[in-house]
């Protein structure tokens, strides 16, 4: 299922509309050829019935699948806002009295330039074996760590100090896992079969209609093509076409850049 959330936008809504379409198409013309000229009447009669009970099930279907994939979207939001809230805590235990701050800060420099290039989409932001990201965050734990052990600093500041390390590493912990979840194919099935059974109902209704009365029903497989897009669409926040903003870590580089964390020993 990951090579379908990783396409682009375009190609997930021009994927879904082309899909819903020919699938009411093949609805009008399949009922046409297979029902018998005698039988024809009672399509109309056992279609129109289940019209509202369809669409029902396939409303419920796209609005659980989509509110909880909105949600899954915001927490990973969450998840990096919470990263650079840890980053900034690091950046100004760093400025402490006593604390030597710029290794402590070139290193935080260099893990978050590297996390946002290495490690912020596709494969390497779900595995988190990136070497270039493993090396800066090895040199920040030195960094910190070397910092914190020296015994003129106390054990307030050096404990400030491991402690937003911490939190800085338990939070990029946090978003490798979340970039390594899938969606849950029952949802993808589910909400897939409800939409093309909604439209093949549809088809049937209008198997005897002209081509263009027929073309009424391009608003159910519209709606039924542009939510499965949708869905795959949210779904992937590392891989696919709506990547989660970085924007709360690239401030933290740029006020490292411009000496906004100052302070000193």
């Amino acid at each position: 299922m990951n090579w379908l959330t990783s396409l682009p936008a375009v190609v997930l809504v021009v994927g879904g509309l082309v899909l819903a379409f020919l699938v009411a198409a093949v609805a009008r013309i399949g009922v046409r050829a297979l029902v018998p000229v005698g039988e024809r009447d009672r399509v109309p009669q056992i279609a129109t019935p289940l019209m509202p009970t369809l669409g029902a099930a396939f409303a419920i279907f796209a609005a659980l699948s989509l509110a909880s994939e909105a949600g899954y979207l915001r927490a990973a939001e969450g998840l990096v806002s919470d990263e650079a809230a840890a980053a900034s805590r690091l950046a100004w235990a760093a400025t402490s009295p006593r604390v030597q701050s710029e290794p402590i800060h070139a290193a935080l420099l260099d893990y978050l330039q590297t996390t946002r290039a290495r490690e912020w989409q596709g494969a390497a932001a779900a595995s988190g074996n990136d070497p270039a990201t493993a090396r800066a965050i090895a040199r920040l734990e030195r960094s910190v760590r070397d910092e914190a052990a020296r015994s003129e600093l106390g054990t307030p500041t050096g404990t400030e100090l491991v402690a937003s390390l911490d939190a800085v590493i338990s939070n990029r912990r946090a978003r490798v896992a979340a970039a390594s979840r899938s969606i849950p194919a029952l949802y993808v099935v589910t909400l897939a079969v409800s939409g093309l059974a909604l439209i093949v109902n549809a088809g049937a209704l209008v198997f005897r209609s002209s081509l263009r009365t027929s073309l009424l029903i391009a608003g159910v497989a519209s709606v039924v093509g542009l939510s499965l897009a949708l869905l795959f669409a949210l779904t992937a926040p590392w891989s696919g076409p709506l990547i989660v903003s970085g924007h709360s870590l690239d401030v933290i580089i740029r006020d490292l850049k411009s000496g906004f964390f100052h302070g000193g020993s």
